[in-house]
């Protein structure tokens, strides 16, 4: 139980923070028509985020109390755990502090110009398309669902990203430039879509969780095919940053954390 409540918060906590990072592109787009695509895509992140937290929530109640009061670090959810409180989607997403939070680095990196932000859903977006497709496979009935869902977004989201990569990288001389200097900036971020850590070796023997290093030879593919059609060049630093599933993050994730967990811990238990 415990190892798939791991499992699912990654996948929700990726969701949630790359929605949260995409919505803060909201009235700050360069045109208006992309302005709306952006904050349409950051509503599927966190709609994702929603259902997978739901589920988390479902299996951290199943618990027994014991695991339950040394699962998470947070004193808000102990709090609930000791007084009864039944946990719910809200409370997987606001309730928890930054080392309970198991997403990749990639998702948390500043939004930067539209290059930037643009590398970083393509790179993402490309991972999401291979990963729910095979995902929807899942022997868990409820992922399954999610990611059959997932990917009918997922599949837009890729082709816009695609796009923009392409129009950047093969547009004018300062276009391709900020390009090519984001997809260099965030490629060392990409390595930690496809480590495998216990959580995912025990899915994937579950059958619960697909093969990431299959995923990986399928997004290389499509990563360089787009980059080529860009004119842009595949960066050959091998070095990956990792720590995010493990709960280490960069500092960027408390910024954002103190922005979509204020109201919550404010004013604790309110009615909407």
């Amino acid at each position: 139980m415990a190892k798939k409540l791991d499992y699912i918060l990654q996948l929700a906590d990726n969701a949630s923070v790359m929605g949260h990072r995409l919505g803060e592109w909201c009235g700050h787009g360069p045109i208006l028509e992309q302005d709306i695509a952006m904050t349409n895509t950051a509503l599927d992140h966190i709609g994702r985020a929603r259902s997978l937290y739901k589920y988390a929530a479902d299996l951290f109640n199943q618990m027994m109390l014991s695991e339950r009061k040394n699962y998470f670090s947070s004193v808000a959810l102990l709090n609930e755990v000791n007084t009864g409180i039944v946990a719910d989607e809200d409370d997987m997403a606001f309730l928890r502090d930054s080392w309970d939070f198991r997403n990749v680095l990639l998702v948390e990196q500043p939004n930067g110009d539209w290059a930037f932000t643009v590398a970083r859903s393509f790179y993402f977006d490309v991972f999401n398309y291979y990963f729910f497709t095979e995902l929807k496979g899942s022997t868990d009935t409820t992922i399954a669902a999610i990611a059959e869902k997932s990917l009918k977004e997922v599949t837009y989201h890729k082709r816009w990203s695609s796009e923009w990569v392409i129009r950047l990288g093969d547009g004018t001389e300062e276009s391709h430039k900020r390009m090519q200097d984001a997809i260099d900036t965030l490629w060392t971020f990409t390595g930690e879509l496809f480590v495998m850590n216990d959580t995912d070796k025990e899915m994937l023997h579950a059958g619960i969780a697909p093969d990431l290093n299959k995923i990986n030879t399928l997004w290389l593919e499509t990563i360089n095919s787009i980059l080529k059609e860009a004119t842009l060049n595949v960066p050959t630093n091998n070095w990956v940053r990792r720590g995010g599933k493990e709960g280490n993050h960069s500092e960027h994730l408390g910024y954002i954390l103190a922005e979509m967990q204020y109201m919550q811990r404010t004013y604790p238990n309110m009615d909407w």
